[in-house]
């Protein structure tokens, strides 16, 4: 539904941001194009941009593709307001204009700007969020792509180790554990740990301060089912790999450690963030994702329904002649989602309603395991919405599904 508070704009500006240059368009209410410049991206063409953009007024309205960065951070510093635009609406809108897939910065800029007149009264702006929670999401997101590097760096070790010593890889639950890393360091190739006895070993995880919840001679007698070797050129050059790569995870494991007591030491910080924290299934570092991908704007979600939309958790409904399909949804925030999910997955551990829900979606309505996680998720959001938008924590007593089966 248009957004009837919004100011009539004397222009409307788009923005096809590059790295090293942005292609400006500035366009009139009637789609006359009165700018169209390129600025480089550097002290001086940020300060060029900053000039053009003044002699239209203090706040132009500008779309970009970006959501992110020091380009959009820069334009919302000196005033304007930012419309960030999905990459996939942009290519749609330039079928308006030319049905060739062509690829030209003005003209990208200017569908931009174009697009950002007709449809500004159904978008929302970017809101600028508190230097606080600029630094949860910066931290948070960054968090995630170390932990994508950490995963890919122990599938690699993974596949190392079974190419030449797998002893290592089925003697613990995982191998980016610091128990499996001092294994390997201690013992990198099969004739190593084939001397490792029960003795031995027993001092190895004394060390380390592991017991596994198992007897003594357990893990030996595991080792020892998986002592298999490669050939001895194999074995020499892939210990020497597995020792490096060891090395590589042991400091990724570090450095996650490091974010984690990071995000925990801003997110304490925060004034929402005990609303986050006061639902079962949700921890430290899920408060600040969910903080940080949220935001702090509440006017952004006037209803559960847009947080729903942008968390995923609606499905899609397509409706054509008698057909009728509802399908999940693809165009989503996949940081809210996955942070949403696992909020879920969570709970159900922690929560007699939230297990109960569960177990009523997959036995009595029949539905697979990820649908009734996402309708868990969906119920939860809702939930967490209310809250938020009314700055109060979480209270089982108010909530009356929750207190019922609690009181059973």
């Amino acid at each position: 539904m248009p957004d009837l508070n919004l100011p009539a704009w004397p222009v409307f500006a788009g923005i096809d941001w590059g790295g090293e240059n942005h292609q400006l368009c500035v366009v009139a209410p009637d789609g006359k194009r009165l700018l169209e410049t390129r600025v480089s991206h550097d002290v001086a063409g940020l300060h060029q941009l900053d000039l053009h953009l003044n002699g239209f007024g203090r706040q132009v309205p500008i779309a970009i593709e970006r959501s992110e960065g020091l380009l959009v951070e820069h334009l919302q510093a000196t005033g304007h307001a930012v419309f960030p635009v999905s990459p996939r609406i942009s290519a749609k809108a330039r079928e308006r204009y030319k049905v060739a897939a062509v690829k030209d910065d003005r003209f990208d800029a200017f569908v931009l700007a174009d697009t950002l007149r007709f449809d500004h009264a159904h978008w929302r702006p970017l809101s600028v969020p508190s230097p606080l929670l600029a630094e949860i999401k910066a931290l948070t997101r960054d968090r995630d792509r170390l932990l994508e590097t950490q995963q890919a760096t122990e599938s690699q070790l993974r596949m190392i180790l079974e190419a030449y010593h797998p002893a290592p890889v089925r003697l613990f639950s995982s191998v980016d554990r610091q128990i499996t890393l001092s294994f390997v360091t201690d013992y990198p190739t099969p004739a190593n740990a084939s001397r490792v006895k029960t003795t031995r070993m027993a001092g190895f995880l004394s060390r380390h301060h592991y017991t596994g919840r198992v007897p003594a001679q357990t893990p030996p007698d595991r080792m020892r089912q998986n002592l298999l070797s490669g050939s001895p050129g194999t074995v020499a050059g892939k210990s020497f790999s597995a020792l490096a790569f060891t090395q590589v995870l042991q400091l990724l494991n570090t450095q996650l450690a490091e974010y984690d007591d990071a995000i925990a030491a801003a997110t304490a910080e925060h004034p929402d963030a005990l609303i986050f924290a006061s639902f079962p299934g949700i921890g430290p570092v899920l408060t600040a994702v969910l903080l940080a991908e949220i935001g702090e704007d509440r006017a952004r979600l006037p209803q559960p329904e847009v947080l729903l939309t942008e968390a995923g958790l609606a499905p899609v409904t397509r409706s054509s002649g008698r057909s009728r399909s509802v399908r999940f949804r693809y165009a989503a925030n996949s940081r809210l989602r996955e942070a949403t999910m696992w909020w879920a997955f969570n709970s159900i551990k922690m929560s007699p309603w939230a297990a109960a829900a569960f177990r009523d979606a997959r036995d009595q309505k029949g539905q697979r395991y990820h649908r009734a996680l996402r309708g868990l998720a969906a119920r939860w959001t809702r939930i967490l919405w209310r809250c938020w938008t009314n700055h109060e924590t979480y209270d089982p007593a108010r909530h009356g599904s929750a207190a019922l089966i609690t009181a059973a």
